[in-house]
């Protein structure tokens, strides 16, 4: 891929290369000089052969950035029949629902999905931003807490999670070694005793509430998350942002740019086997179920972290090595789903239609049943006939399994029991989402667990072979749970998929192109 310029003032030969064969462009009229973008690859390398598994958005980001630096010569092969991966955007009733990721986490020009959201015109003025203080609080026998007791009981949880956070930059004899659920329950014990007597049960149950939105948010019980580490996460600010038509928009930059039919859907892999001493041919070859093979110079490997613990072993041929599989062990792997529930007639009022529930300690000790992972219901924006109901971890899965007709009901008999309100109706439809049974995804999102360390999530983007030996990387990972300071968000699946495409962009530049004999040589 040539970039070409008129050149009629000074030139940086710094940030600009001449091209040594200016007459191969082919432009008739006469040019100041034929440069090339040192961004992009030079046009007089022969490319490498790229597989990329998964059309998420670390996936589509990588096959971007290299169609855009000059390599066209990749497949993505995607499981599913359509893009995206935890980005799942669909039509219901009157509004977009989000079946996956709900929120750009950080609305401002250093987080490329704003900019990219921005830029296809996807955000309208006002932004939708989350708003945690909406809705109220209720318990199990129908009385909404008062708002003194919710502001109070609010502030006191924000500044027991914000000295969780702070943790991970601590003094390592400051930090705890401990979960986060343990964590949590011995402050929450301290700050309730700040309370009078008369409102300590209602505080308590706005801080199991919030707990427990927590736990469903992180997708998995809180005694296995690391206190030490729930702080390392990277705030953007600007606070979290709600596309409107869906996130799914936010594909679209990414896929009107790749060469034609590059992506194959309903292709799901079978086997990567991988030989890095190989020189006399490509170096990695990539079987699917359809019979399909596809050999390659490199392969970046997009799967979940789910996915990866549990296919790891017979995915890779050879096994990976310890380093790899430990991380994949010891990082840990969450579900949340969301439960839309359609009516003809709206029985709530936007903003404050928002149920958020408030479970007493002991109600909580005994989960005996899935509606106890719910942790609020709340009006989809842009909606009048349409609820969403949040629920997360160990309860999430056993939702999954659950008929459509039981999930209406549970959902039903929470709003009744909450609301006080025994009239309130069964939704027309339900539509929700299952990302634990989906055998492509394997849950919803990685956490850090109570074994975990940011070095576990170095070594799972680490490539394979590592970058200071004599032979070049040929296995790449990809995906939220290899990005430090960013897991569980859609940037660092983008920020994941632009650094290993960056990676091969410069082993391509290092060894003027592919990794085989002769340029392994020269």
């Amino acid at each position: 891929m040539f970039v070409m310029w008129c050149v009629s003032g000074p030139v940086n030969k710094s940030d600009l290369t001449i091209c040594p064969k200016m007459e191969a462009c082919g432009e008739k009229k006469p040019l100041g000089a034929c440069l090339i973008d040192p961004s992009i690859l030079d046009p007089c390398v022969q490319e490498p052969s790229v597989t990329i598994i998964g059309a998420g958005l670390a996936g589509l980001s990588a096959a971007h950035r290299l169609t855009k630096c000059g390599i066209r010569n990749f497949t993505v092969l995607e499981a599913t029949d359509r893009p995206g991966g935890r980005i799942h955007s669909c039509w219901l009733n009157d509004s977009s629902v989000e079946l996956g990721s709900q929120w750009i986490h950080g609305a401002c020009a250093g987080n490329p999905m704003f900019s990219l959201a921005t830029q296809e015109g996807l955000l309208h003025t006002p932004l939708s931003r989350s708003d945690d203080s909406a809705g109220y609080f209720y318990t199990t026998d129908g009385r909404a807490v008062s708002l003194a007791v919710s502001i109070a009981a609010t502030k006191a949880f924000h500044l027991i999670k914000n000295l969780a956070i702070n943790l991970f930059a601590s003094d390592n004899n400051v930090k705890q070694h401990v979960s986060l659920g343990e964590f949590l329950a011995s402050h929450i014990d301290q700050e309730l005793s700040r309370f009078p007597d008369f409102d300590r049960d209602d505080a308590s149950r706005v801080m199991n509430g919030l707990a427990n939105t927590l736990r469903a948010q992180i997708g998995d019980d809180l005694s296995l998350v690391s206190a030490d580490h729930y702080g390392s996460s990277i705030v953007i600010p600007g606070g979290n942002v709600r596309v409107p038509l869906g996130h799914i928009g936010l594909l679209a930059p990414l896929l009107r740019d790749l060469p034609e039919c590059c992506v194959k859907y309903c292709t799901p892999v079978k086997c990567i086997m991988w030989d890095p001493e190989e020189t006399a041919g490509p170096r990695a070859k990539v079987q699917c179920f359809n019979g399909e093979e596809y050999v390659c110079d490199y392969v970046i490997v997009t799967a979940s972290l789910g996915v990866l613990k549990n296919t790891a072993k017979q995915l890779f041929c050879p096994e990976l090595p310890d380093d790899k599989r430990i991380a994949i062990d010891r990082l840990g792997y969450g579900c949340m789903d969301k439960i839309f529930l359609e009516y003809k007639k709206p029985f709530w009022v936007s903003r404050d239609g928002i149920v958020r529930l408030g479970w007493s300690t002991d109600q909580l000790a005994r989960r005996s049943d899935w509606s106890k992972g719910i942790t609020h219901i709340e009006p989809v924006a842009g909606s009048k006939h349409v609820l969403c109901a949040w629920i997360g971890g160990p309860e999430s899965v056993v939702m999954e399994k659950s008929s459509n007709e039981e999930v209406a009901e549970r959902v039903t008999h929470i709003l009744k029991r909450f609301t006080g309100n025994p009239c309130l109706p069964y939704p027309n439809t339900i539509m929700r989402s299952a990302w634990y049974m989906d055998p492509y995804f394997c849950g919803s999102c990685s956490y850090m667990g109570i074994r975990s360390t940011v070095g576990h999530q170095c070594d799972l983007g680490a490539p394979i072979p590592g970058e200071c030996g004599d032979v070049p990387p040929l296995l790449l990972f990809a995906g939220e749970a290899t990005c430090p300071g960013y897991h569980s968000t859609t940037q660092g699946a983008f920020f994941s998929g632009v650094r290993e495409a960056d990676r091969i962009i410069e082993l391509t530049k290092k060894y003027q192109g592919p990794p085989n004999s002769k340029n392994l040589e020269a």
